[in-house]
């Protein structure tokens, strides 16, 4: 008797999550802020005494999109911050390992961000123009995060990343990565206060 794989991940919460077919029942912000607050950006290849996290990446890209659309909407605002939700459970895979590994992986990330979403009263599918909002904050934090924390020059992470805008004292003040407890409670925080509108 061949035994089925187990596709589920079990939270803290109780909660079991469908990797294959992720509800939005399963969803719990709990979750998702103790889960990436604990993931590492770069595979932990940074400086500093703590991890620069998911979580604290996310408050980061969000603090960018303030800066670029100060009057952002709850709804932009909440997908922001909810961005790499789905890390909470499949990790930060860099982008090499994305490319070497293909469409597998995208088709469960895809799934689970569409259950996180619904959860938070968001489209299953963001629209067109948000994607690519949520992309130019989110190039600019790995900019950031690559000049400041994980060892590129200037030159390669324009290569990669593009070229940066300049940005106020209040968002480069985020590149400190903190401990984890600090970055699961403001995560939970902000996303809680976007939540309340």
């Amino acid at each position: 008797m061949v035994k089925e794989p187990r596709v589920w991940q079990r939270m803290l919460s109780g909660r079991r999550l469908n990797l294959l077919d992720p509800s939005p029942l399963d969803v719990e912000l709990d979750d998702i802020a103790h889960g990436l607050a604990r993931v590492a950006r770069w595979n932990g290849q940074t400086v500093g005494g703590h991890i620069f996290s998911v979580a604290q990446h996310s408050l980061l890209v969000e603090s960018i999109a303030s800066h670029l659309d100060p009057g952002m909407s709850r709804e932009w605002r909440l997908a922001v911050l909810l961005h790499d939700a789905p890390e909470y459970v499949i990790g930060d895979i860099i982008s090499p390992f994305k490319a070497v590994i293909g469409d597998a992986y995208k088709a469960i990330e895809a799934g689970l961000l569409a259950a996180i979403h619904l959860h938070f009263g968001l489209p299953a599918q963001p629209a067109a123009s948000l994607k690519r909002f949520i992309k130019q904050a989110d190039r600019q934090a790995a900019f950031l995060e690559a000049t400041h924390l994980a060892g590129f020059g200037r030159e390669e992470a324009i290569k990669f990343f593009g070229r940066p805008e300049p940005l106020p004292r209040s968002v480069l003040a985020l590149l400190e990565p903190w401990p984890v407890a600090e970055s699961e409670a403001r995560y939970e925080e902000k996303v809680t206060v976007a939540l309340a509108g």
